[in-house]
């Protein structure tokens, strides 16, 4: 498959999301840089989010749509980067936002900082778009050893330059949770650092049934990404999992 070097494949799994799908459609529509690819990969939804996407795929040819039985969004987002022809590779969940010039702001910052990997500030949204926490500003600089204590790139900011290592893919073993965590831990130890757009460029929506507010859930998914995912010793696994608490407990603190 041809890869396009202006393009950019954004993936975007779909899993019951008809509610915000339209915004978050929309959102990519308006991008003030046009030469996009969305990919939405409907990953076995029981709700009309999928006739949605294809509506939407009828009026614009850069909008696809794919279908597969429910193996969770790691599944979905590597079935999209397969069927991806860009050069750049960005992951947008079906209920976030982008700020219209988000792709433009992060394609100059990849450019200005002739890196591979970048990230940005964003909000946090309730359903109905109120802003509930202070924004989330990530470092101007991200190393592996950062992400090893907590993940400073909101999957909704991420962009990748496959061009110099080529596409990489998410870990199934994770299924929906951690796997965009271990994504970026995996580009990052290729191209050893990501830089972060001090802007805000997008809003993350956090609802009432998100497993950000659970952390509780994420303890075990979390504690394997260190034993499983990066092969770390059982006693540095469980002190990176104490420093991830511990800022897990200060990012989603209220104001």
């Amino acid at each position: 498959m041809e890869m396009n070097e202006q393009l950019v494949s954004i993936i975007t799994p779909l899993y019951n999301g008809e509610r915000f799908l339209s915004a978050t459609i929309d959102s990519v529509i308006a991008q003030t840089y046009k030469e996009w690819e969305m990919i939405i990969i409907n990953d076995g939804s029981k709700d009309g989010g999928e006739s949605i996407a294809r509506a939407y795929a009828e009026k614009d040819s850069r909008i696809k749509v794919l279908s597969q039985p429910n193996r969770g969004s790691a599944a979905a987002r590597n079935n999209g980067i397969r069927m991806a022809t860009g050069r750049y590779i960005a992951l947008l969940d079906a209920d976030d936002l982008w700020e219209p010039d988000f792709l433009e702001q992060q394609l100059r910052l990849l450019k200005e900082k002739k890196c591979q990997l970048v990230c940005g500030a964003y909000k946090r949204i309730d359903e109905y778009g109120k802003e509930i926490l202070k924004p989330f500003v990530p470092p101007i600089s991200v190393t592996y050893n950062d992400m090893l204590y907590t993940n400073s790139i909101g999957c909704l900011t991420g962009l990748y330059d496959t061009l110099p290592y080529g596409k990489i893919y998410l870990n199934e073993n994770f299924r929906s949770l951690r796997d965009d965590h271990i994504f970026w831990l995996d580009i990052i130890k290729k191209c050893h650092i990501a830089y972060g757009n001090q802007n805000i460029v997008a809003s993350y929506r956090i609802s009432s049934t998100s497993t950000t507010y659970n952390k509780r859930k994420m303890i075990v998914p979390q504690f394997r990404l260190y034993r499983e995912a990066e092969k770390l010793s059982f006693i540095k696994s469980c002190f990176y999992l104490c420093c991830w608490a511990l800022n897990g407990f200060l990012k989603y603190r209220k104001k």
